[in-house]
């Protein structure tokens, strides 16, 4: 028995149980007990993904008690290395955020039905990568939404806004199902069953083709939550509890990607270019108005989905690019791009983790995640400071995390694309600069995103009670997020490894490990030696360090009794810079993309209209594209749905007649 069958058949055990526990065991031990099943359910997990890389053969068959209806008897679960990534990507993060939840659940995120889906979500995320048919596929997919529903309508009770996120995430979701539903449907109708070895060997040709390409791609990019679908994404992340955000961002989504990369190298692999140049738009479009909108939002878990956004559209970006180069004979660079994205696969993963955390241990001990009521938690909890700070570090895509190298990947195959050669074209030769701007706008405004996490939440001096009074949090939930900040680094330090395998469950060739740590890419003449990046850093730090240092021990010492406050009597913590007063630059320079909505209210003096006594000033940020697209859309069903009442008038007649004309429409649709 390999390790991919103890893995498989471990996880349905662990999941059960885990079920169990949570309705059956006491209030005062069920987070850990449960808790406890679910890591271990997330640790058989990452136990199977590690067996399908290695190449251990393993298989698990399910029967469904539905006879003579062929193709439907059994559903069957055997992973490939591909899907073995995104295993390890969902067993990691899911044992980690339940751990998280073993201290961090409470009150509403500690009821039995809250612990008895997390297996479910857990478990049916598992089973979409192992699945070895489209039959498996959906069933998998059906359960992590059951699951993550459930989960996200956790507070309901407590938390009006939390009813609004679960019907927007419950629509969108079951869009992408259907659209999943509708794809898959053509890819069978001309194949010899539902394994993905049938649907790839028989594949639909010319409209067919197109029309499944469409329909998959829309469900996977709902659920990875592209733009314009995105909008259940910052509402649903900031709802649900902290943990379960950390399993939604950094591992449901990624399942998208799966499902793009599956068809689009095994399904569909020979597309037409329009395909590459739509993902290109869907990706480019999605990763810049993600980090955009993130960079002028002051909610902290609101921040982090709409980084998501921009996570999951640079994917779809290295998707598009590699689809581009190998359409025009490109194929060691589109190789290139093709581990970009499995490296940004396994990086967001692991930082998107942290900052999630990070972001719940601060809601823990604060109760806030509004950035401008926080400040001087650096002091108050050293320990999630550092670790979300080592998350924030990858998120900005700066040395020597793992962002920074899978970035560094991706730019790789951008630049040294052939866009003058023999296999170059107009087409390439325009997408492939316009590409490359992207990338690095969106760099410079991640950077700018995460530099106002790390200086707004836990610099400076705290800016509400909640902030001054804050406290660390227990080890349950500090040591995860210090395991995911070594992840961090540890992909950051040593990616030539971790490249390796990213390279073998593409097919990807051309990829080498440099030295000790380090990565190189022949086939663009390229390469990445982290460790010695950081030795020379430390060559130039260090003697910095100890010049500073020297020269402030020697320097005079004063002391303010009170800081000048611009001719005011005292100052006051809110009067430091704030997430909205940071980001206010970018809001004039975006304005007409963005377009805030603003209230200024001035209160005068009783003794005279020209002295004021306080100035009020309010900006709320609004999706543009929920306020152009979906607002619209919505107002013309409530109209649609106030005639359709007036057909409601209790006639039993009526409503027969109905029927019959429903009956009639279904039968000609189905013999057309």
């Amino acid at each position: 028995m390999t390790l991919t069958d103890v893995g498989l058949l471990s996880q349905p055990v662990l999941a059960g149980l885990a079920f169990i526990a949570a309705l059956a065991v006491n209030d005062s031990r069920r987070s850990a007990i449960a808790g406890t099943l679910n890591a271990l359910l997330g640790l058989a997990t990452a136990a199977t993904g590690v067996g399908a890389l290695l190449g251990e053969p393993g298989s698990l068959t399910f029967a469904t008690g539905i006879p003579g209806i062929a193709h439907l008897g059994q559903l069957a679960l055997a992973p490939d290395r591909l899907g073995g990534i995104f295993l390890v990507v969902v067993g990691v993060v899911g044992a980690l955020s339940a751990w998280f939840g073993v201290g961090y659940a409470h009150g509403a995120t500690a009821t039995r039905a809250a612990w008895a889906a997390y297996p479910i979500f857990l478990w049916g995320m598992s089973i979409v990568p192992a699945a070895g048919d489209a039959v498996t596929f959906l069933l998998g997919w059906e359960l992590m939404a059951l699951g993550s529903t459930v989960l996200l309508h956790s507070e309901h009770a407590t938390r009006p806004q939390v009813r609004s996120a679960v019907l927007w995430y419950a629509a969108m979701t079951h869009l992408s199902f259907v659209l999943l539903l509708a794809g898959f449907a053509v890819l069978i109708a001309s194949a010899n069953g539902t394994t993905w070895e049938a649907l790839a060997a028989s594949p639909p040709t010319g409209v067919s083709a197109s029309l499944a390409f469409v329909l998959l791609a829309g469900g996977f990019a709902t659920k990875a939550g592209l733009v314009p679908v995105h909008v259940w994404l910052p509402r649903a992340h900031p709802e649900a509890p902290s943990h379960v955000s950390a399993a939604m961002s950094a591992a449901m989504v990624k399942l998208g990607i799966y499902g793009l990369l599956l068809v689009t190298l095994r399904l569909l692999p020979d597309g037409p270019r329009w395909w590459a140049i739509g993902l290109l738009v869907l990706g480019g479009v999605s990763a810049v108005y993600g980090i955009l909108e993130a960079s002028v939002t002051s909610d902290l878990k609101r921040l982090l989905a709409f980084s998501t956004t921009e996570n999951l559209g640079l994917m779809v970006t290295g998707l598009a690019v590699a689809m581009m180069l190998r359409s025009t004979g490109q194929r060691a660079v589109a190789d290139v791009a093709l581990v970009a994205v499995v490296l940004l696969v396994i990086s967001h993963a692991a930082f998107k983790t942290v900052l999630f955390l990070g972001a719940g241990s601060i809601l823990h001990a604060t109760g806030e995640r509004d950035l401008d009521r926080l400040g001087g938690l650096a002091r108050r909890m050293p320990r999630t400071a550092f670790a979300t700070s080592i998350g924030a570090l990858a998120a900005a895509a700066l040395p020597i995390s793992s962002g920074f190298v899978a970035e560094w990947v991706l730019l790789q195959s951008l630049v040294h694309g052939d866009t003058r050669g023999p296999t170059a074209d107009r087409v390439i030769a325009i997408a492939l600069p316009i590409t490359v701007a992207v990338v690095a706008l969106t760099a410079g405004l991640a950077l700018l995103t995460f530099v106002k996490v790390v200086g707004i939440a836990f610099l400076a001096r705290g800016r509400s009670p909640e902030a001054t009074n804050a406290h660390e949090n227990p080890a349950s939930m500090t040591v995860p997020m210090w395991v995911g900040a070594g992840l961090v680094l540890g992909l950051g330090l040593v990616p030539g490894w971790v490249a390796m395998v990213a390279a073998a469950a593409v097919g990807a060739s051309g990829i080498e490990p440099a030295g000790l740590a380090g990565v190189a890419l022949p086939s663009v003449n390229a390469l990445l030696d982290p460790v010695s990046l950081v030795l020379m850093s430390l060559a130039v730090a260090v003697p910095i360090a100890v010049i500073t240092v020297r020269a402030a021990r020697k320097a005079p010492r004063r002391t303010v009794d009170l800081p000048w406050g611009c001719g005011g009597v005292r100052v006051d913590p809110t009067m430091q810079y704030t997430a909205t007063s940071y980001a206010e630059p970018l809001v004039r320079i975006f304005d007409d993309a963005l377009r805030p909505t603003r209230d200024l209210d001035v209160t005068h003096t009783v003794e005279s209209d020209y002295l004021v006594r306080e100035v009020a000033y309010r900006q709320r940020m609004v999706d543009q594209v929920e306020r152009g697209l979906y607002e619209p859309v919505i107002r013309l069903l409530w109209r649609i749905g106030d005639q359709a009442r007036r057909l409601q008038d209790g006639s039993v007649h009526r409503y027969l007649g109905f029927s019959f004309a429903a009956l009639v429409v279904v039968l000609l649709v189905v013999t057309w």
